[in-house]
């Protein structure tokens, strides 16, 4: 919005990817060619006659190489098309089970084992696939103790249930997912959207228009008339008023940075990264690592605005600014607590501020105060915005920020990389993510860095957190850009054995690799993994309730 302004030089574009000749045109929009890969040796795609161009190579670096993989692929317009991909099948040696939880040592091993012996079962060890970022031998976190082998998900319930009513408690997993080597089935989908010959435009979107809202993807890709879309990044589901383990704040608050249509509405995780798209074309994509520079000046005296959009003292994956907050390095999952915050509202937050204890002005569109109160809520003014403040803040506001008192908000979005402010125009979108997965077609995990760590936080064991996140299998949503300039977007269906087992962060980075990606970025997953194709869901939804409604979503507009 108007109100806010942009301080220091533009960044330097960083990293660019080289550009094409041009290409055959005359596609024929909704073209559908199928081709069966039954190998994996490198192959063609089953892609229309002869028109020069590359599309996604080989096959999904998933599973044993001679998989069978088939590829579906439509042209939904010149320069985007929809892949979708299913690569092999069920193993007869996969099976339902009961995790009763994970021992990090054998004195935490031993008695998970007593607790199923005690209750009349034999418990099953299986080490857990996948590397501990902070084991050096790269060995995994730790132990899985499990009890049964279950032919179907009722089953296992039902058996879940009996060790419930004598005290142990479990959850029904399937094996499928634990991250070892599988034979599928795999189910992936994928939008490719050529810059030299797409003609539409590529936004971000709020769902519901609003900060504040949720909205499938479906619903927003038939709302808007997109071609196609996918889920964005990761937002704060459920209200939870407290910091801690999990989520909190404000439902639908973007958890980290959001640019939509050259307007920031959401700090960023500090040093996150995120798909940046310069302006609607969808030329010049890249994924940087971001943080956020807010404040406000009144006279000759000015502030840290710790946060954009949500409510104060609840900072969810951490990475925030400001003295007061605990954790300044991302945690993801995590909500860290900071008493002293100075909030900025928009108009994009929704019609009215949230509430809660602290002070806060009202600002007209000339950045004149024109109201202030005690305690938060009442209306946000379509052309202006609102300033909360707690603790020490709110204590620095009310001694400024009175009633026809002129306030200057400045905003930058910088790249890490580079130290410069990211340029913008009105058709800039920035999606939050996380944990990078390749950088210039080298993987880039480090989830340290990026807010995985499965080290304590508070005295809270985050290890077995850590391993159902990132280590074992689940639907997945991801943006890459490949060395020739084209976007990819990619989902992958998961928990549903017989139909999608999902990816580990390790296969999700290798899937972008082999469709060509030499950049890409992890984006919300699991529930949130949704794709839709002229608002039909082409996706497979992991939740039971069906497709969940999404904070944001990445749209490929005609």
């Amino acid at each position: 919005m108007r109100l806010f302004r942009s301080t220091g030089a533009p960044a330097t574009t960083g990293p660019r990817h080289r550009g094409r000749a041009a290409v055959a045109a005359g596609l024929l929009v909704a073209a559908v060619i199928t081709v069966l890969v039954l190998t994996g040796g490198p192959g063609t795609t089953g892609t229309p006659a002869d028109d020069g161009r590359d599309r996604a190579p080989g096959h999904l670096a998933l599973g044993p190489a001679d998989l069978a993989e088939q590829r579906t692929v439509t042209v939904l317009a010149p320069g985007v098309e929809h892949l979708a991909i299913r690569r092999g099948d069920a193993s007869p040696d996969e099976h339902w089970t009961l995790t009763v939880g994970l021992g990090t040592s054998e004195a935490e091993v031993a008695e998970l084992r007593r607790r199923v012996q005690e209750a009349g079962h034999t418990p099953v060890l299986s080490d857990v696939a996948g590397a501990d970022p902070g084991r050096r031998d790269g060995t995994g976190p730790g132990t899985l103790v499990r009890v049964g082998a279950y032919a179907g998900e009722r089953e296992a319930e039902q058996a879940r249930e009996e060790l419930a009513e004598r005290g142990v408690r479990t959850r029904v997993q399937h094996t499928s997912g634990d991250g070892r080597t599988a034979t599928g089935p795999w189910s992936v989908h994928v939008l490719m959207i050529d810059p030299e010959e797409f003609e539409g435009r590529l936004t971000a979107e709020l769902a519901a228009g609003t900060v504040a809202g949720r909205e499938t993807v479906s619903s927003l890709v038939g709302r808007t008339g997109a071609l196609a879309g996918v889920n964005g990044g990761f937002f704060v589901l459920g209200e939870r008023d407290r910091p801690g383990q999990g989520i909190a704040g404000t439902e639908g608050d973007l958890a980290g940075v959001s640019v939509i249509r050259g307007e920031l509405l959401s700090e960023a995780v500090n040093g996150r990264p995120a798909l940046v798209l310069p302006d609607g074309s969808g030329a010049e994509a890249t994924i940087r690592r971001l943080r956020t520079r807010l404040s406000v000046r009144v006279g000759g005296a000015s502030h840290e605005v710790t946060g954009l959009n949500r409510g104060p003292g609840l900072i969810v994956n951490c990475g925030g600014v400001g003295a007061q907050t605990p954790l300044a390095r991302p945690a993801h999952d995590w909500t860290c607590g900071n008493a002293h915050e100075l909030i900025a509202i928009t108009p994009e937050f929704g019609a009215r501020a949230p509430g809660g204890a602290g002070h806060q002005v009202v600002l007209d569109g000339d950045g004149r105060v024109t109201g202030v109160r005690d305690g938060g809520g009442g209306p946000v003014p379509a052309d202006g915005l609102v300033l909360r403040a707690t603790g020490d803040a709110a204590t620095w506001l009310r001694r400024h920020a009175t009633i026809g008192s002129s306030v200057e908000v400045t905003e930058d979005v910088v790249d890490v990389g580079t130290g410069g402010v990211l340029p913008r125009s009105a058709g800039t979108s920035v999606v939050n993510g996380g944990p990078l997965l390749l950088r210039d077609g080298t993987l880039a995990l480090d989830p340290e860095r990026d807010g995985w760590s499965p080290r304590d936080i508070a005295a809270t064991d985050r290890t077995e957190w850590f391993t159902d996140w990132y280590l074992r299998r689940k639907a997945r949503s991801a943006a890459g850009v490949t060395a020739d300039g084209r976007l990819l977007l990619m989902t992958a269906d998961g928990d549903q054995p017989g139909r999608g087992i999902g990816l580990t962060i390790g296969e999700t980075a290798e899937v972008m690799r082999s469709l060509g990606a030499v950049d890409a970025v992890n984006l919300d997953g699991g529930g949130s993994a949704a794709m839709a194709v002229d608002g039909t869901l082409v996706s497979s939804p992991s939740d039971a309730a069906g497709e969940r409604p999404v904070a944001d979503a990445l749209l490929v507009l005609p």
